[in-house]
């Protein structure tokens, strides 16, 4: 059996996931909202309000405290001369291996709150699709991007 990819991505991705939950959660409180201002309009039970909002209050708490560390705990990748090995999940572990060879081109994203925390994604297209590497310290994720097109280019110089 292959061997788990040492590499862990940025911690100061927790606190950016949390931030990022947090913004997405508030979105969700329409739902309850929005029933209550209908509610109130055409008489429909209120106790559905406060079912709603508990039930918002649940998930967006799960999505903000507790997700985030075990997504930092379980995301792992590696950068071999051959491929990319990427692994992560808890439940259902998804493990990828892109081959160098299939790699297009790398690019790194960062948008503004990753940038309030010095984070990158980098992101990796082959003509499967696009994988993403997460959370990246700024300095890894440029040196990662440079690396990977470097030995990409390599294995399409070699083929």
């Amino acid at each position: 059996m292959r061997q788990i990819p040492e590499q862990q991505i940025d911690s100061r991705a927790i606190p950016y996931w949390r931030w990022s939950a947090g913004i997405n959660s508030l979105f969700m409180f329409l739902v309850p909202a929005a029933y209550y201002g209908a509610s109130r309009l055409w008489h429909w039970p209120a106790w559905i309000t406060a079912v709603l909002l508990i039930m918002v209050l649940a998930v967006a708490s799960f999505f903000i405290f507790v997700k985030p560390e075990i997504k930092w705990k379980t995301w792992r990748y590696e950068v071999s001369e051959q491929e990319i090995d990427l692994l992560r999940g808890v439940f259902v572990k998804t493990r990828t291996l892109i081959p160098m060879a299939r790699v297009q081109h790398v690019d790194t994203r960062q948008g503004p709150l990753l940038r309030h925390y010095g984070l990158s994604t980098v992101t990796i297209s082959t003509a499967a699709g696009t994988h993403e590497i997460p959370a990246l310290a700024d300095d890894v994720a440029g040196i990662l991007r440079d690396r990977i097109s470097e030995l990409a280019r390599v294995v399409d110089e070699d083929v």
